[in-house]
């Protein structure tokens, strides 16, 4: 069947199933899609992320390389999204939005059933990938709150905003609790468990809802099609150079330029629908991006083979 047929089997068509009940959902009950924002930012992704922290196992040295790459790769994907941004002359709330959907990619649930399937479940590009899903389940909350509301906002009024996300405090106790080697109850830790587990389906479900309320705007087409082609096509090739100049061989090589190759994160519509910013141009690129992904995420899939 091929790479091809894999990724579209066993990523494109669950999430698109996942999508359509939502869509459907929305249609036959009108969902407000406020209430399942919500959920997924004040209860589900610090829950998420929380679980994730604490069950990690790398080391320090492996986790300091990661971080680098991620920090590296944002930093350098920014400015090149900003000239693109200036080049065309996009401002307010489109240009972060746009922005957004460049720098937030799905890591979660695209990139893990695709990093198990390239590497055969392997549990070291496991665990890298869950740090680069960690990274970008937090940056959202944080950096792009602050992005959406930097255009209609005072900086005071966006930090007290960032303040009030769960997810931050939800990071530092993971550590604490992981390093001091706490042990959470297990009528607690159950409770943690099933919501981390729950996050997927929800965030799905949210964006059909969207996509059900969505209204298609051919005038953001240019828009859409400059946003993929940065999150698809020049997100990897910056990846393999970053790890290129850094040095890193092999499988975490490998591992860090698949994660990102992904498509337009959930989290780009959340931001857009929780903070009223260009929800319909979020919503269309990540369908487009999820779409076309499958020829360039399978391209990628070849090309990291030759990486030493």
């Amino acid at each position: 069947m091929g790479y091809f047929g894999h990724i579209l089997l066993h990523n494109i068509i669950p999430l698109s199933i996942m999508i359509g009940l939502g869509a459907g959902l929305y249609r036959r009950f009108l969902l407000d899609i406020k209430t399942f924002s919500k959920l997924i930012f004040y209860l589900f992704t610090p829950v998420m992320i929380f679980k994730l922290l604490y069950e990690s196992e790398l080391s320090a040295v492996i986790l300091f390389q990661i971080i680098l790459f991620i920090v590296l790769f944002l930093g350098t994907l920014y400015a090149i999204a900003e000239v693109v941004l200036r080049f065309r002359k996009v401002e307010g709330g489109m240009k972060s939005a746009m922005r957004n959907s460049v720098l937030f990619y799905n890591s979660a649930n695209y990139a893990i059933p695709l990093n198990q399937l390239v590497f055969a479940n392997n549990p070291f590009t496991m665990s890298v990938q869950l740090i680069v899903m960690v990274f970008q389940s937090v940056l959202p909350n944080t950096y792009g709150i602050y992005a959406v509301n930097a255009h209609k906002s005072t900086l005071r009024e966006t930090l007290r905003t960032i303040a009030r996300m769960p997810v931050i405090y939800a990071v530092p106790l993971a550590v604490v609790l992981k390093e001091l080697h706490i042990p959470i109850p297990q009528p607690l830790y159950e409770p943690v468990t099933y919501i981390a587990n729950g996050y997927t389906a929800l965030a799905l479900l949210t964006l059909g809802v969207q996509l059900g309320q969505m209204k298609w705007q051919p005038d953001r087409l240019a828009n859409i099609a400059w946003s993929n082609v940065l999150r698809l096509c020049v997100a990897p090739l910056l990846g393999f150079g970053i790890v290129w100049l850094l040095g890193i061989h092999g499988l975490m090589a490998q591992a860090l330029v698949l994660s990102c190759a992904v498509p337009t994160s959930l989290a780009s519509v959340l931001l857009a629908v929780e903070f009223d910013n260009e929800p319909d141009f979020a919503s269309q690129a990540v369908f487009s991006s999820t779409v076309a992904s499958i020829v360039t995420v399978t391209l990628v899939i070849y090309l990291i083979r030759f990486i030493p």
